[in-house]
């Protein structure tokens, strides 16, 4: 099959960002968690207590093969079908198989990949989280054997009766706070504020005619030769 040619532009900036998301340390559980079902290495060639790195691993699992033998071990007494082809068609069958296997055994359909993920090695960290994802799901469905990952959280279901939803209808939850023992008492919200009823005629006359200074002063001040203006001579029609 002829190679992908490099990507450009938008492409090659997609294909960086998933590539920075890959981790060597997750494929690696993958991995000994693959080899301890199956009870065989995935690549002889390499050790075990080295990590095999992305391209690598798609070598090891581009063909489907690895992914079935997985996939009926940990499904039985379920039957995943795949054959030794080296057609690029008959390989690309084997991984749609394991896909369809694992979302028939549970597995959700967006924890899975597409098969050209693997195949044409796009997104291989997709590939790791999808054997997680069968990895968590094959405790939950009690597979005995080697386990990867963390057991998968169970739906817990509470039923509760008429009364006993009246009766919490009342109750405020501690998470809201609680008004127990509290109260307004002894709370001041800054000083009291004063005002004195002055009458009028109980004020000095003196006091009445003064200009407070706030409304400024008209001491010294008038208009005393101030002109605005000519004078306008208005004159009859007899003039």
């Amino acid at each position: 099959m002829a190679s992908r040619p490099r990507g450009y532009g938008l492409t090659a900036e997609i294909k960086g960002k998933i590539a920075a998301k890959y981790e060597v340390e997750k494929e690696q559980e993958a991995r000994l968690w693959i080899e301890a079902v199956l009870g065989e290495p995935i690549d002889p060639k390499v050790s075990r207590n080295e990590p095999l790195g992305p391209d690598r691993f798609h070598q090891a699992l581009k063909d489907g093969i690895i992914l079935c033998k997985l996939a009926n071990e940990v499904m039985r007494p379920s039957k995943v079908a795949h054959n030794t082809s080296k057609l690029a068609f008959k390989q690309m069958e084997n991984i749609n198989n394991f896909l369809v296997a694992c979302e028939k055994y549970g597995v959700a359909k967006t924890d899975l990949f597409q098969t050209v993920d693997l195949f044409e090695n796009q997104n291989m960290w997709q590939v790791v989280l999808a054997i997680f994802a069968l990895g968590r799901k094959a405790q939950a469905n009690g597979f005995s054997g080697p386990t990867l990952g963390p057991r998968e959280s169970q739906r817990n279901t509470r039923d509760f009766s008429e009364e006993q939803l009246k009766a919490g209808s009342g109750v405020i939850g501690l998470q809201m706070g609680t008004n127990k023992l509290a109260s307004q008492k002894g709370m001041t919200f800054g000083a009291q504020r004063h005002i004195a009823d002055i009458q009028v005629d109980e004020a000095s006359r003196e006091g009445q005619a003064v200009i407070g200074l706030q409304y400024g002063s008209a001491q010294g001040a008038n208009q005393s030769g101030l002109n605005f203006g000519k004078s306008r001579g208005i004159m009859g029609p007899d003039k």
